[in-house]
């Protein structure tokens, strides 16, 4: 209806900025980050390289835009594997490695997309502050599953540090309470009992097996090894749900 609503001239901008980072997207993908060249794709498009600056102010412009995209399919690919996950009577195990397979999954079939957000920074690039609240989006699905946890001695000084994290940025504590409202309340108050710090160190534990796993197997690290990334990190996710006693491992 919005779009509708939109006149000529704006669809037709609309359409070009859509064109211009489709571009850019190929160029990540044949050379990563340092491959992307405005005038490139000015070229590519017919135009001059002062027009193509009407839609956008220059490389970081259009870096923050294909980022914010990342990010958001990103999101909506694992809140999608959220609610299906949920449907039904599936375990938080089961609906961990759910969550850890959306997440591979959108990675190998966005290679460039995923190494952009992931990835090695591109050299002079700065992010805006608002990937934050996108990359925490990413992220918010998991903290439900570890909200529910008992976190055991190998992860316990991890769970130590995000109390304290907890207790010194109240963003953070917002972020939990936004997807895992049950763990919201002081960390060691009666609402909370501790499960907004298992929820957040779980989440963060969970990003860090992901990334390594995901991103070795994106980088192509994995050529010429006998097992499969799904297995690795299905086994990593195991580790995991036992670090934090989530419930018995699916039949």
């Amino acid at each position: 209806m919005e779009r509708a609503q939109q006149g000529p001239r704006a669809r037709y901008r609309e359409l070009t900025r859509a064109e211009i980072k489709d571009l850019a997207l190929r160029q990540l993908a044949e050379g990563g980050g340092t491959a992307l060249a405005l005038t490139r794709i000015a070229k590519e498009m017919g135009l001059s390289g002062p027009a193509l600056y009407r839609y956008f102010a220059g490389r970081d412009d259009l870096l923050n835009a294909l980022i914010r995209d990342a990010y958001d399919d990103a999101a909506a690919a694992m809140a999608r594997a959220a609610a299906r996950s949920a449907k039904g009577s599936r375990g938080v195990r089961a609906r961990l490695h759910d969550l850890a397979e959306a997440y591979r999954t959108w990675a190998i079939a966005e290679p460039h997309r995923y190494l952009l957000i992931q990835g090695a920074p591109v050299p002079g690039y700065v992010a805006p502050a608002d990937t934050l609240e996108r990359a925490r989006a990413v992220l918010g699905p998991f903290l439900p599953l570890f909200a529910t946890g008992s976190p055991g001695p190998a992860v316990a000084a991890t769970v130590d540090e995000m109390t304290a994290w907890l207790a010194a940025d109240g963003t953070v504590g917002a972020w939990v309470a936004r997807y895992a409202p049950e763990a919201a309340g002081p960390p060691d108050g009666p609402a909370g009992e501790g499960r907004a710090a298992s929820a957040l160190a779980g989440a963060v534990l969970a990003w860090t097996q992901l990334h390594g796993s995901v991103s070795l197997e994106v980088a192509g690290q994995f050529a010429g090894m006998a097992h499969r990334g799904g297995t690795l990190l299905g086994a990593h996710m195991e580790m995991l749900a036992d670090a934090f006693g989530l419930d018995q491992a699916p039949a």
